[in-house]
Parts: structure tokens; C-alpha cells; sequence
């Protein structure tokens, strides 16, 4: 992780098209402003886990072990249809 030292008013620019900047300071909160493309998402980071855990148990995503008992499954079906 990279770690900057920033004051209120200063910015740091990712890549040519994000600009963060710090707004305000006050006690334990910092308010900073994010300024990117539309086509680039920008969530705090508990919404994007939550969402993304609501989205896997909507999709009832299996266990690694059970999808890789699927991928066995296809591939033996496959070489099986290969075979004949």
C-alpha cells in the first residue's frame, strides 16, 4: 500500500484521469473528494462488500470445492464426447 501525507486542499492524481482531494479535516473524519471518468466506479469500501456478498448469495454461488467438482465433471464429459 502506498501511504501519502496530505493536507486540507492538496490532491493526489491517479493515473491521468483521477484526482483525489482532501476537503476537510476534522478530528478522526476526513472528507476528501474523488474526481474520475463515469465509466470508472467509485464505492466506499463496506457498500462494495456488501453488495458483492448479496450479489454471490443471489447467484448461489458454490464452494471452490464444489465448482471444482463441476469443472471435473464437464471435462470428463468432454474428453467422454471426444472419445466416441
Amino acid at each position: 500500500m502506498l501511504v501519502f501525507n496530505r493536507k486540507k486542499g492538496q490532491s493526489i492524481c491517479i493515473g491521468d484521469d483521477i484526482l483525489i482531494t482532501v476537503i476537510d479535516v476534522q478530528g478522526d473524519y476526513i472528507q476528501i473528494g474523488i474526481d474520475a471518468p463515469v465509466e470508472v466506479g467509485v464505492y466506499r469500501q463496506e457498500i462494495y462488500q456488501a453488495v458483492a456478498s448479496a450479489n454471490l448469495q443471489a447467484a448461489g454461488t458454490k464452494s471452490g470445492t464444489e465448482q471444482q467438482q463441476l469443472l471435473d465433471e464437464l471435462y470428463k464429459a468432454r474428453i467422454e464426447d471426444t472419445a466416441r
